[in-house]
C-alpha cells in the first residue's frame, strides 16, 4: 500500500503512513511526484482518497494533488474511489460556487525554519484541487457505493436525511 506525502504541509508522510501503519498495513511512503511512474509500472491496482467535500454534482473536493492521481489513475486504467462520509457531502452547492482556498507561501518557501527558495520567489498554494466526477469510478460513504451518474444519488440522499 502506497500513502502519498501530500506536500507542503506533508499529511500523508506524518498522519496518514502513521494511521495505516498503526493499523496494520504495510504502507509505503511515495512522494507525490511519483505517483504516475508507480502507476506506469503497475504498481498501483486502485486508489482511494477521502474528500472534504463532494458537490450536489459530485465533484470531488479534496486535499492539492488528488486531481493529478485521479487524471494518472484515469489514464493507466486504474481504478479511482473517493471515501468519505456524508458529513463531507454537500447537497446544495454547485462545485462552482466553491471557492479554493490558497495558503501561505511560506509552507512552500520553508519546510519549518529551512529556507528552501528565496522570499522574493512567487508561489501559488492551493490547499484543495477539484476532481471531476468523469475521473470517479465509485464514491463510498454509509448510504452505500454510489456509481456514475452521482447528481441524482447523492441528491436522493440528501432528501433522504433532509439536507437538500
Amino acid at each position: 500500500m502506497f500513502a502519498t506525502e501530500s506536500r507542503p504541509v506533508l499529511q500523508g508522510a506524518r498522519l496518514t503512513t502513521f494511521e495505516l501503519k498503526t493499523d496494520g498495513f504495510d504502507v509505503t511512503l511515495l512522494p507525490d511526484t511519483a505517483v504516475g511512474l508507480a502507476m506506469q509500472r503497475g504498481l498501483v491496482d486502485g486508489v482511494i482518497v477521502g474528500a472534504d467535500r463532494i458537490t450536489k454534482d459530485g465533484h470531488v473536493f479534496n486535499k492539492v494533488g488528488t486531481y493529478q492521481i485521479a487524471t494518472l489513475a484515469k489514464k493507466h486504467h486504474v481504478p479511482f474511489y473517493v471515501a468519505a462520509p456524508l458529513s463531507s457531502f454537500d447537497f446544495v452547492t454547485s462545485w462552482k460556487k466553491v471557492k479554493i482556498e490558497v495558503r501561505s507561501e511560506d509552507e512552500v518557501r520553508r519546510i519549518g525554519e529551512k529556507q528552501l527558495a528565496p522570499d522574493d520567489i512567487l508561489v501559488f498554494n492551493p490547499a484543495f484541487d477539484i476532481t471531476p466526477p468523469n475521473l470517479v469510478n465509485a464514491i463510498i460513504c454509509e448510504a452505500g457505493i454510489l456509481r456514475k451518474p452521482y447528481a441524482p444519488k447523492i441528491s436522493k440522499i440528501g432528501e433522504s436525511i433532509g439536507q437538500s
